[in-house]
């Protein structure tokens, strides 16, 4: 990068690098180096924005966090309509993108990473599933109180079935992405005891 030229949203930049190698190598793929190198600007560059990679790391997870927001709007706006069943695993699918699961494999590798996220949001599992279970049991207590789902259910339990569940679908990068029937499947067996029969 030639001196004086300056970097327009230089912590977006080093973001979407670091999104990109992700999806390309997984989370082994990426280090200070390789998100410089895909952003194109200098190896300084990152520690000038940030206090150290691991500070950057905790960073690009909140930006993740925060896109659930996104999720839990359309999740919660369907709440009534279709199925319970379909709408689970569309959000799930959507939920586990490739760089999703890799940021996931970055905190549950990265000591460090993890406390520091628990600094920033103490709360217990792990970031990112934690918060992901949060917004599919807020659907599913939507859904409760429409009647869709039995009164009795313990919708909490069953976020964190559905979340646990479809990670374990989807964590095997070699393998690639599980197709849309197999989380179907999941779904419906973690719900069909909850669920009536004609609203799956």
């Amino acid at each position: 990068m030639p001196t004086g030229v300056a970097l327009r949203d230089v912590r977006q930049q080093l973001f979407a690098a670091a999104e990109r190698v992700l999806f390309r190598d997984g989370a082994n793929g990426l280090t200070s180096r390789a998100v410089t190198e895909e952003a194109g600007v200098a190896k300084g560059v990152l520690h000038r924005h940030f206090e150290d990679f691991d500070d950057f790391l905790v960073e690009l997870v909140q930006e993740r966090i925060a896109r659930l927001d996104g999720l839990a709007a359309d999740l919660r706006g369907s709440a009534g309509t279709g199925t319970v069943a379909a709408h689970l695993t569309a959000a799930l699918i959507r939920l586990f993108d490739p760089v999703t699961v890799s940021v996931v494999s970055l905190i549950i590798f990265r000591d460090e990473l993890r406390a520091r996220l628990r600094q920033v949001r103490p709360v217990p599992g792990v970031p990112v599933l934690t918060q992901a279970a949060g917004v599919i049991g807020a659907y599913l207590g939507d859904e409760c109180e429409m009647g869709r789902i039995a009164a009795d259910a313990d919708v909490d339990a069953l976020a964190l079935c559905l979340v646990g569940s479809a990670h374990m679908l989807f964590a095997d990068r070699e393998q690639g992405p599980p197709d849309p029937e197999a989380v179907g499947k999941v779904v419906n067996a973690v719900i069909a005891d909850v669920v009536q029969r004609r609203l799956l």
